[in-house]
């Protein structure tokens, strides 16, 4: 029996005990009520304990990858770095890949990430990168939980065969159905490829995670076949909808109507906030552009919206480190949402409503009898964990520290 002592907890006052029996938490009781023989004891002195972070969308064959092209990227589009990718991916290895891929997944760990939801570029022929990914899937499953997306980057259509090798990377043991609307020829196609994902989800029996409008065209609306489908099919809550930028230019009366269908359907989104607003606007001189989807909309008509990374210094994006909690600070300032109330759940966003979307149901809520699986904060509440970007000390999987930093320490001050 192992005990965390003086934890603080989410929504909750007083300082409390965390008491693990090997993977499973034995009880949650207030501070020192509970006396029992104990192996191992930390004192966690009033920090925050809470779920582990949700990487609920993020590019792990990409890694590292801002040196691929050569060519220096020009215009900051996602479609310019979609065409330099292409002519560039076939150098890759299964070998380069999975230590690009190991890279983000320590950067994501040593931040307190326990559950990754990637998506892996099936547009090749050779399935270079889901063979990589499969592999590396296998050999972390004792320290994290990664979720496979077959994700045609170059389209269903628009690449030639890319729907076979979608089906055949389902096959190979991929466990989520990918898609990219927006980039397929036209308007048709794209809608086309909504419904053939749906088709091979339903057939396989897989969840759903699609790039869809990640663009500032407010003509761009395949979020309203993602929600018709996921409706009419009865998919609902296992489909996904990643980054809705156009959303953000919708007219009003055109994005209030579809609040209650999106709310109806079930679906979940994804915002990535610092990616979202890098990408976006590009086309635009003043006022330029955010390219934010409506979080705060959403939120308030009730569907599941969680934040993510999406890349790690690649062809999309030069920056990125793995720090979920950067993207909730981002994606609160951008959302406009600063209220005391909002800034508290703030952490929801890449706990609860990140699971939701990979559709993890068991165990994972901190309480007793689930999975001892949790992190420590360099913090003792919510409101001071986002505004100061606050450091995870320790993650504890499944009963056992795998990461344990020292919390940060003044060694001088000049008063």
């Amino acid at each position: 029996m192992k005990v965390y002592r003086n934890a603080k907890l989410r929504h909750k006052t007083g300082l409390f005990d965390i008491w693990v029996d090997n993977e499973t938490v034995h009880d949650i009781v207030p501070a020192g009520t509970l006396t029992l023989p104990a192996e191992e004891e930390k004192n966690l002195n009033g920090r925050l304990v809470c779920e582990p972070y949700v990487e609920s969308h993020i590019h792990l064959d990409y890694i590292h990858t801002a040196d691929v092209p050569k060519e220096e990227i020009g215009s900051g589009t996602l479609f310019e770095a979609i065409d330099k990718w292409s002519d560039s991916k076939s150098v890759l290895t299964v070998q380069d890949i999975k230590d690009r891929a190991y890279k983000g997944i320590k950067a994501e760990m040593r931040n307190g990430v326990q559950y990754i939801r990637t998506h892996v570029d099936v547009t090749d022929p050779n399935l270079t990168a889901l063979k990589a990914m499969l592999e590396v899937k296998e050999e972390v499953k004792d320290y994290l939980y990664l979720q496979l997306i077959a994700f045609p980057q170059e389209g269903y259509f628009a690449y030639k065969g890319g729907a076979e090798l979608v089906e055949e990377a389902l096959k190979m043991g991929a466990d989520v159905v990918g898609g990219i609307p927006h980039y397929e020829f036209t308007k048709e196609l794209g809608e086309k490829s909504v419904k053939k994902a749906f088709e091979l989800a339903v057939k396989y029996d897989r969840l759903l995670d699609i790039h869809c409008d990640e663009t500032d065209d407010a003509e761009s609306r395949f979020v309203e076949n993602i929600a018709a489908e996921a409706y009419y099919t009865g998919v609902g809550s296992r489909a996904t909808a990643s980054h809705t930028c156009a959303m953000s230019s919708y007219n009003n009366a055109y994005a209030f109507k579809m609040m209650s269908k999106f709310k109806k359907a079930g679906i979940n989104f994804v915002s990535c906030p610092t990616e979202n607003c890098y990408l976006q606007g590009r086309y635009d001189s003043y006022p330029r552009r955010r390219g934010i989807t409506r979080i705060d909309e959403l939120v308030e008509a009730g569907c599941n919206v969680s934040f993510a990374q999406d890349s790690i210094s690649d062809p999309w994006y030069p920056l990125g480190n793995g720090n979920l909690i950067h993207q909730v600070d981002f994606g609160l300032h951008l959302g406009h949402m600063m209220s005391m109330e909002q800034i508290q759940s703030g952490l929801d966003f890449i706990t609860i409503n990140g699971a939701k979307t990979l559709s993890i149901t068991d165990g994972y809520e901190l309480k007793k009898g689930n999975k001892a699986s949790f992190i420590v904060l360099d913090a003792s509440d919510e409101l001071t964990a986002i505004r100061e970007r606050a450091h995870v000390i320790l993650s504890v999987h499944n009963g056992k520290n795998i990461i344990e930093k020292k919390p940060e320490e003044i060694i001088k001050e000049p008063f």
